[in-house]
């Protein structure tokens, strides 16, 4: 048990300085893009969901909870608030960067989110028949609730936190799978995620869909210690909107279209994984 522990603690410690750099580059980012983000999104009608999915790639938690505002004060169509949620990839890019991992990698991950994104957003629009969305003032004060950096004290205050979060949830996380890993083995923990089959990407969606940015630490961790596929690692990485749901349930009273976005989300991600298993990808 000491090994494991200090195993752990070495393992985010060497993490630490990646972290706090990637948070750093995405902080700043976010500064001078958020307020551009929700006018360009506003204003792009048809073009929503396109433009949602290349936005809600940038790591920002805060963002996939305004673009969820905007939705329920009908300022962005249904299509848009699902582009968001599915590129949404919460705390798996710094991690990813962290860990060194091939560029190729985390840009191909990227790609397909967007381009899934992309498609699904687009689709559901058309499904709608052009539904007319009724624009009202978006009330911002949910983000403020959720504590999602809508108005920030500062980048490096703001990084800082960012950091010690993810790295307090990484050691707690890290600690859990290393106890996994040598009690359980590694070839146990494939099975219960379904590695090698078919069927994984419906347990990563399941996942992905709890409202908690640590669904996508443990995802990506799952991913990079070899318990998972890239396929699984999408599926649930496109369920994953961080709190996102947490302020849909809170702050739209239509119970029902809630659970529909719910089902319909994780019935995206679950498909996607099943096309890229199928795919080889």
């Amino acid at each position: 048990m000491k090994d494991i522990i200090l195993d752990t603690i070495l393992d985010v410690l060497k993490l630490l300085p990646f972290l706090f750099i990637a948070f750093l580059l995405i902080e700043v980012i976010e500064h001078k893009l958020e307020n551009k983000n929700l006018n360009i999104i506003t204003k792009s009608k048809k073009l929503g969901p396109i433009l949602g999915s290349l936005l809600g790639v940038i790591p920002q938690c805060g963002f996939s909870v305004m673009g969820t505002n905007l939705y329920i004060t009908r300022i962005i169509s249904l299509g848009t608030l699902f582009s968001i949620y599915l590129s949404t990839s919460d705390e798996m890019l710094p991690i990813l960067i962290s860990q060194k991992t091939d560029i190729k990698i985390i840009l191909k991950i990227l790609l397909i989110k967007v381009i899934f994104g992309m498609l699904y957003g687009l689709l559901i629009d058309i499904i709608m028949n052009k539904r007319k969305q009724t624009s009202t003032k978006a009330n911002y004060e949910i983000c403020e609730k959720e504590n999602c950096h809508c108005k920030e004290k500062g980048i490096l205050s703001s990084t800082i936190k960012h950091t010690l979060n993810i790295s307090l949830f990484l050691l707690i996380t890290t600690f859990i799978i290393n106890i996994i890993f040598t009690y359980i083995g590694q070839d146990y923990l494939q099975k219960i995620f379904l590695k090698n089959t078919m069927l994984g990407s419906f347990i990563t969606s399941l996942v992905g869909v709890i409202p908690n940015c640590g669904a996508s630490v443990i995802l990506t961790e799952l991913y990079l210690n070899k318990a998972i596929t890239m396929p699984a690692l999408i599926s649930g990485l496109l369920t994953g909107s961080g709190t996102a749901l947490i302020v849909l349930f809170k702050e739209n009273k239509n119970i029902k279209e809630n659970i529909l976005i719910t089902i319909i989300l994780y019935a995206l991600g679950a498909f996607s994984g099943l096309i890229l298993e199928l795919l080889k990808i």
